[in-house]
């Protein structure tokens, strides 16, 4: 095994880089006493409201922006200004304004969420094709039947992108959110686990970090997929 491997070669400390073995161990440790449960419960928790939040009104915020071409032209680089700026910047101000506990991590994932969304909605709308345009006109489509029907629909595969994208990105700075003021969640356990000095322990939490992203991720494609077959795209 590559890992064991590189603990061989190197000769390193067990205490720097704990091997397989001990992970192993700490996985079944935290499995067993359920521990893990009670921390991935919350992460998920958080990170449900916090994305689900940020998809619902990036999705609808873009879809009128994409449309409302001027608005957007003075939106446009303001979001540009923002969207670079790395959630976690902004920890100061949310636990000012927020508190401790759950909502700092919220919003976190919220504002990780909300600009990658955002911005693929708004460049899905103006990419529809101009003949769903013409034809809906032809066939007195009005609002808001042609957004419903015509420019969802249409938009929908550059809105998937960025589902995915926020997906991962959130999931990221979730753990980052959790690591600011939180007691509890797998970010906490992390940090917990780093006090402690028990590496084992922080890098069972980065595998089920990264598994968890995984599954979310195949969620949202599954979502994905179900929608498309609604719709006969698939």
């Amino acid at each position: 095994m590559i890992w064991q491997g590189a603990i061989w070669i190197t000769d390193i400390e067990e205490a720097l880089f704990p091997p397989p073995m001990n992970v192993a161990v700490a996985i079944v440790s935290l499995l067993a006493d359920g521990t893990l449960f009670d921390h991935l419960g919350i992460s998920l928790m958080r990170f449900l409201a916090g994305y689900l939040s940020a998809a619902v009104l990036a999705i609808i915020l873009g879809l009128l922006l994409g449309r409302m071409t001027r608005v957007w032209n003075v939106a446009d680089p303001i979001v540009q200004v923002l969207r670079p700026v790395a959630p976690i910047a902004w920890s100061p101000f949310i636990v000012l304004w927020f508190g401790i506990g759950s909502a700092p991590a919220i919003v976190i994932i919220f504002i990780a969420a909300f600009f990658p969304i955002l911005l693929t909605t708004v460049s899905g709308v103006k990419k529809v094709d101009d003949t769903y345009l013409k034809i809906a006109r032809n066939l007195e489509i009005k609002q808001p039947f042609l957004m419903w029907k015509i420019i969802f629909p249409a938009a929908f595969p550059s809105i998937a992108n960025g589902l995915h994208i926020g997906v991962g990105t959130a999931w990221i700075f979730l753990v980052s959110g959790e690591m600011v003021g939180a007691q509890s969640g797998l970010g906490y356990l992390i940090v917990d686990a780093r006090n402690l000095l028990r590496l084992d322990l922080v890098l069972a939490g980065i595998i089920f970090i990264g598994i968890s992203g995984l599954l979310l991720d195949r969620l949202v494609r599954l979502l994905e997929r179900w929608i498309e077959r609604q719709w006969g795209m698939a």
